[in-house]
């Protein structure tokens, strides 16, 4: 299988995003990255409902949102109504995890799971059947722009060797500082899709540096 590549659009110029995501489609990346924050889980405020429905209005591109809120379950409806086709939320957010993966399930979309740099892997073990996304998060939660923590790319080559032997059909999926040097860490470490927010949207040509990341898998 070929690496996905999933821009950030936390990166975007917000105040040209139609382009942005013009240039997101033209690039031959393979998904939209929505990240969402509260203010509570994670000391920053991004995107909320009003901005998903825009981006939906003026691209067909699968949208993957990630939520860093404390109370996932009470989002849910309103962001598959917006336009969410994979929701992935925190293990470390206040709610009952099963629950929520189900009733994103519900909602007709795919679910995943994330974990913080310093929390354990083991905690998505018994949930690993039930969804379609495990995150793995290369910095801490927030902000763009963090330096790769090379540590947790251990996280990706366990989970990875489980999902594998167990033959579940998730992917791991890995998030932060991610550019044509660490995608390749990631890669070789068992992730089957890779978040860049900074390094893609700051290129000069975006095509070109998302083939490079896409190039690593086939080497």
């Amino acid at each position: 299988m070929s690496i996905i590549v999933s821009p950030s659009i936390l990166s975007a110029d917000l105040s040209d995003l139609k382009t942005d995501i013009r240039r997101v489609e033209e690039s031959g990346a393979d998904r939209i990255h929505f990240d969402v924050m509260d203010g509570v889980f994670v000391n920053n405020i991004s995107f909320g409902i009003p901005v998903l429905k825009s981006v939906k209005k003026i691209t067909d591109m699968f949208i993957d949102v990630h939520f860093m809120i404390i109370d996932p379950m009470k989002y849910v409806d309103a962001f598959v109504d917006a336009g969410a086709d994979m929701i992935t939320f925190h293990v470390e957010s206040d709610v009952d995890i099963k629950s929520t993966i189900d009733k994103i399930h519900s909602r007709g979309i795919k679910a995943g799971l994330t974990v913080k740099p310093n929390t354990p892997i083991e905690i998505v073990y018994d949930y690993l059947p039930f969804v379609e996304n495990i995150l793995v998060m290369s910095v801490e939660p927030g902000f763009g722009g963090q330096g790769f923590i090379h540590e947790t790319m251990e996280k990706v080559s366990v989970v990875k060797k489980i999902i594998t032997e167990k033959r579940y059909s998730c992917l791991v999926q890995v998030d932060g500082g991610i550019n044509d040097v660490t995608a390749k860490i990631a890669i070789d470490a068992g992730a089957d899709d890779l978040v860049s927010g900074t390094y893609l949207f700051k290129s000069d040509d975006m095509k070109n540096a998302v083939q490079a990341i896409k190039l690593i898998k086939e080497c």
